[in-house]
Formats: C-alpha cells, sequence, structure tokens
C-alpha cells in the first residue's frame, strides 16, 4: 500500500485499508455463504446476504466518489453492478478503489484549509464537508465488514 500526502492523501490511505480488510473477509467466504439470504425479514434489500451487501458497499463507494468529483467538475461514470457474482467481488472492490485513486491524483497536496472550507453536495443531496464525506466512506466499509463477519459466523454456528 501507497502512503499518500497529505491530509486527502491519509483519508484515502485509510480508505484503501477499509477496502483490503473487507476483501480479506471476502477471501474466506465459500460461493454458497456469498450468496445465502441470511437475513430475509431484514427491510434493508441491501442487508440481506453478503452479496448484496457487497453491491451496496460498492455502489455507495461510487455514489461518495461521484460526489467528490461533481464537486471538482470531473466527469462521472454510469456505475450498474447489480449484484456482483462471487468471483468478481474483489475485482469491484478494485475497480472503485483505482476510480477513487483517479479522482484525487492531482489533488493530494490540498491545504487542510482547502479541506476545511470545502463543502460537497452528497448525491443523496446532504451538504457535507469533505472530509466528514471521506470518513464516512471508510466507516460505512467498516460498518459492512463487520456485519459480513456476523453473517458469516452465523452461517457457520448453524
Amino acid at each position: 500500500m501507497e502512503l499518500r500526502n497529505g491530509a486527502i492523501g491519509a483519508l484515502i490511505d485509510e480508505f484503501e485499508r477499509a477496502v483490503r480488510e473487507i476483501k480479506a473477509v471476502l477471501k474466506t467466504v465459500s460461493e454458497p455463504e456469498f450468496a445465502n439470504v441470511v437475513d430475509p425479514d431484514t427491510h434493508d434489500e441491501n442487508c440481506r446476504s453478503i452479496q448484496t451487501i457487497v453491491a451496496h458497499v460498492v455502489d455507495a463507494g461510487y455514489a461518495y466518489t461521484d460526489s467528490v468529483r461533481d464537486h471538482f467538475g470531473i466527469k462521472t461514470t454510469v456505475h450498474s453492478l447489480n449484484l456482483p457474482g462471487f468471483s468478481n467481488a474483489e475485482t469491484e472492490f478494485d475497480a472503485l478503489l483505482n476510480y477513487t485513486f483517479q479522482t484525487f491524483s492531482d489533488r493530494w497536496d490540498l491545504t487542510d484549509k482547502n479541506v476545511s472550507e470545502m463543502t460537497i453536495r452528497t448525491r443523496w443531496g446532504a451538504d457535507w464537508g469533505l472530509e466528514q464525506l471521506l470518513e464516512h466512506a471508510i466507516v460505512h466499509v467498516l460498518r459492512h465488514r463487520r456485519q459480513i463477519e456476523r453473517f458469516l459466523s452465523l452461517l457457520r454456528s448453524a
């Protein structure tokens, strides 16, 4: 893992670390575990199986990054992941990371003042600071990594 410069570099490094951790957990998942509906009663369609969680986390990662791209006037691309297959979940996370790295490739040296004064209109309509948005992106991956670990525990104890 590359250690990037500046506050933005530190946040993107932590985002990359969080993605590496979720990918490490996914390497322990079997194909039947990946697709198994663990929580059929949840009202959140994104949290029924490991597969739906992965799709949600990747889609959300693109939404966070696209909010930043909108702010900087960088072209966004259409992401239609739907449900990732067992064999391409890791590839989907790698593509998300590369997309995020490209977004910040010329911005590692933003000053703390630049970052603190920046307000990003998110794809869901909230106005957040850049640091707040990136911290949320990191914690979002971590929370769902934990959820996958809990699903695995339930599947393996049954």
